[in-house]
């Protein structure tokens, strides 16, 4: 299995698989036809509070790994995740942050990574 990480704003391509929307928000000025996703599954989005606190500052990321992984553990949603996208060859990450690296969608596609050991 391989697991990408993609700005919604990109253009999608065949190549991107199962395209999975992570954030709790939607993206600002597209269109659902536009964004050309399988699912939008908000539950894996970090809290409200967790993303307004981490603001995408990264001197907080280190600590925002910690949290978001906690708030994943403390409703079972990363194993359900993790069951979902069990039978798919390709999953691609669809996210607005401008910067990946330091993103949700990074750290649940290192959690992805080590859970499955792809």
């Amino acid at each position: 299995m391989e697991i990408k990480i993609k700005r919604i704003y990109n253009t999608p391509s065949a190549s991107d698989g199962t395209r999975i929307l992570i954030d709790r928000l939607w993206p600002r000025g597209l269109t659902k036809a536009q964004a050309d996703l399988d699912h939008w599954l908000k539950e894996l989005a970090p809290s409200s509070a967790l993303r307004k606190w981490y603001n995408h500052e990264p001197l907080k990321y280190r600590e925002f790994q910690q949290k978001y992984l906690a708030e994943l553990s403390e409703h079972d949603s990363l194993e359900s995740f993790l069951e979902f996208i069990r039978p798919f060859k390709t999953v691609t990450l669809v996210i607005a942050a401008k910067d990946a690296a330091l993103s949700n969608a990074h750290v649940l596609q290192q959690a992805i990574i080590k859970r499955l050991g792809v």
